[in-house]
């Protein structure tokens, strides 16, 4: 019988997912029965630390130094209960130009024997998946990113539990709001994209969200807030997403410098909005970041089911020698996409048609393609 061996490394950020996906990659392509269908034996090599594990390992001594590590069913039959990813991850590029070194990453997959490396990751490990096909390596695709950005997929390994996360962590501070009338503003991943914010603000019932494809007024922010108190309303939630900026400003950035792909470290914009009620309304007003929280704990039943089908779909692309996609998710059906359909692009909210820009919220109409029908404008406040 003719012997195959596999990799697959996860790479970016960790969240919720990822162990369920590289459960069923092992299980799938290791899977007894279907070796006779196939006629091939397939052997599967989890890379550890994304891309630079395939840059960092010694073909010649193999794993003595931990990059390459062999799996088997046994080894993964219960990592699809955790969170995280058991071969960890980084974000390292082998296209940074401080440190170019894609030559050595593809020479390493040709030394190792892989015959195709399956990647679970978001634009940025996807990218880097695209221009190493380009290059001739047998590369597939599996989305990850709890922003749920990447185009071409109904759906991103991580996002249902990143959202979980949210509502769980506003039904808490719903509690302490109410308590002492306090105004809370809830900062959530999203830097180009604002899923998150809009999603998981619909979910919660949040007041209002801000996110990054509207930039908002402040004026029009404390208006609304002003509202809602005159209305009765003995707190608010505010959700904004990290990458949300005010009219003619820029993205609030924690800290200088970028990461291998070229991102600024996006934070602050939750503590900016909170100072900025305050000072508009006179209303107490507190932030908080979720930041990590929204990655971490244990994937929720979706990411289970999702990493599931991602996984075993990424092995029948390997089966049928059908490299350079992503598997994906359409209207409800597993499907796959052309990498280079996915490289460069994201997958944004549509202010237009999604997004209510009179009240900084989710739509109040469906049926009608999100006209807005007699919507009231708020008027600037007046200083």
């Amino acid at each position: 019988m003719k012997k195959s061996r596999i990799g697959v490394l996860t790479g970016g950020g960790d969240c919720a997912g990822l162990n369920p996906a590289l459960k069923w990659v092992v299980k799938t392509a290791m899977d007894e029965r279907l070796e006779w269908e196939r006629g091939v034996r397939y052997e599967v090599m989890g890379i550890r630390d994304g891309w630079k594990g395939l840059a960092n390992v010694d073909p010649a001594t193999w794993d003595t130094a931990g990059h390459i590590v062999p799996l088997n069913p046994d080894a993964v039959r219960t990592w699809d209960r955790y969170g995280g990813t058991m071969l960890g991850t980084s974000r390292f590029s082998p296209y940074d130009p401080k440190n170019e070194c894609s030559r050595l990453v593809v020479e390493n997959i040709e030394r190792l024997g892989l015959e195709a490396v399956i990647a679970i990751g978001g634009d940025g490990t996807l990218a880097i998946a695209t221009r190493l096909s380009r290059e001739g390596v047998n590369a597939i695709g599996i989305p990850k990113t709890i922003d749920k950005d990447l185009p071409e997929t109904d759906y991103t390994l991580g996002y249902e539990t990143a959202l979980n996360v949210i509502v769980e962590e506003v039904d808490r501070l719903r509690t302490t709001a109410g308590s002492h009338r306090r105004i809370f503003v809830v900062e959530t991943m999203g830097r180009t994209a604002g899923w998150l914010a809009l999603e998981g603000g619909e979910a919660c019932g949040a007041y209002i969200i801000l996110i990054p494809e509207c930039d908002f007024s402040m004026d029009k922010v404390n208006e609304l807030v002003s509202e809602g108190r005159r209305s009765g309303t003995r707190y608010e939630i505010i959700v904004v997403a990290e990458g949300a900026k005010p009219i003619g400003g820029t993205e609030v950035v924690k800290k200088e410098g970028v990461d291998s792909f070229g991102r600024k470290a996006l934070g602050g914009i939750g503590e900016f909005v909170a100072h900025e009620i305050e000072k508009g309304t006179k209303l107490e007003t507190r932030s908080v970041t979720l930041s990590h929280l929204q990655r971490g704990g244990a994937p929720c039943a979706y990411d289970r089911r999702m990493g599931r089908y991602f996984g075993i779909a990424a092995v029948d692309l390997v089966v049928n020698n059908k490299y350079g996609n992503m598997v994906c998710v359409r209207n409800g059906k597993i499907s796959y996409c052309s990498l280079e359909h996915i490289y460069g692009k994201l997958n944004l909210v549509d202010a237009a048609t999604q997004y209510d820009a009179d009240r900084y919220n989710g739509r109040r109409t469906i049926l009608n393609n999100g006209k807005k029908k007699n919507a009231r404008r708020i008027q600037p406040h007046k200083k």
